[in-house]
């Protein structure tokens, strides 16, 4: 399942980070960050609980780049 997210962050740099610590997250298939829109593209991998998945991305986003925000 795939799920767009609108998001919130200053610098095309901090939307990478955001991006690669999404990857990371267990329970992403991909995640694709679009500084230009300030959305976010998260592909779940199978069987995962959005909601769950979902906020450790947002944590796991918050340790890199502490004043974005993801709005589920």
């Amino acid at each position: 399942m795939k799920k767009t997210y609108k998001i919130e962050v200053d610098c095309a740099n901090c939307a990478n980070l955001m991006e690669e610590a999404a990857n990371k997250t267990e329970g992403v298939k991909s995640a694709v960050v679009n500084f230009m829109t300030q959305k976010m593209t998260v592909e779940f991998a199978g069987g995962q609980d959005e909601a769950a998945v979902m906020k450790k991305v947002v944590k796991n986003c918050k340790d890199v780049e502490d004043d974005c925000e993801i709005y589920l």
